[in-house]
């Protein structure tokens, strides 16, 4: 098995959602791709610090219960001035609104927030430079960094090489955050790293927002469909300064 292959189950494999066969032939590949194994690992964490924030939404047991017994009340107070076939129709349409909503809730729940998002941005900067894996690409150069991610990604990130700005691009390497695999660019500013993670964004324009989490700068922002965040330990004048040469 790949590893693009990997990345399409291994969602659903932490989720206990692939088949046998499938689990045995992602844990196989798991056993001899670090890469990989990382990515699994860190999908765990995530679910981890979800499942644990204060921020996701758990919607109380007896909803479904309450809406049931409810629309079953409705239901049984129509069905005698409504003519037998209209009960039917009536029945499955009470049926599909409790669907929608139960849908509803859970895609809210899902979804992961700025919060979370935040977190898990500082928590990927953080590991790149303890586990001595800043780059998968190492390179100075922009046109060898943006076309290293062809086929490992479903879009094209955008890569600047802003040496002359006093940035210089050091390279780029896959992550995982936000339930997908992204891009992240690694740049630096004298002794200051700075990361920034890539992935598609949901078609909404965002402005750029800036934020501190354990002691670490963070901007946000969209452009041109995609998302940006950037993180480092380097003042946030000087992180603003990057992030405006970015979108330029």
């Amino acid at each position: 098995m790949s590893c693009q292959q990997t990345h399409e189950l291994i969602h659903g494999f932490v989720d206990r959602e692939v088949d046998l066969v499938k689990s045995l032939e992602v844990e196989k590949h798991l056993l001899s791709c670090e890469a990989c194994a990382r990515t699994y690992n860190e999908l765990r964490n995530l679910q981890s610090v979800v499942r644990n924030s204060a921020l996701r939404f758990e919607p109380p047991v007896s909803l479904e219960r309450r809406l049931l017994s409810s629309l079953r009340q409705e239901d049984e107070s129509k069905s005698k001035t409504v003519s037998f076939p209209w009960r039917w129709v009536l029945a499955g349409a009470s049926l599909l609104a409790v669907a929608i909503l139960v849908w509803v809730f859970a895609a809210i729940s899902s979804k992961p927030s700025d919060d979370v998002l935040a977190q898990e941005v500082v928590s990927s900067h953080v590991r790149s430079l303890m586990a001595d894996h800043l780059t998968d690409v190492p390179s100075s150069d922009q046109h060898t960094v943006k076309p290293w991610f062809d086929g490992k990604l479903d879009f094209s990130p955008n890569v600047k090489d802003l040496t002359p700005q006093g940035f210089s691009l050091t390279g780029g390497r896959l992550d995982y955050i936000g339930n997908r695999p992204i891009a992240a660019l690694i740049y630096q500013r004298r002794q200051h790293i700075i990361n920034v993670f890539v992935w598609p964004s949901n078609g909404t324009q965002k402005n750029e927002k800036a934020s501190v989490r354990q002691g670490y700068n963070l901007i946000s922002w969209t452009n041109v469909g995609l998302t940006y965040w950037a993180v480092s330990d380097l003042n946030l004048a000087e992180l603003q300064q990057f992030a405006q040469l970015l979108q330029e």
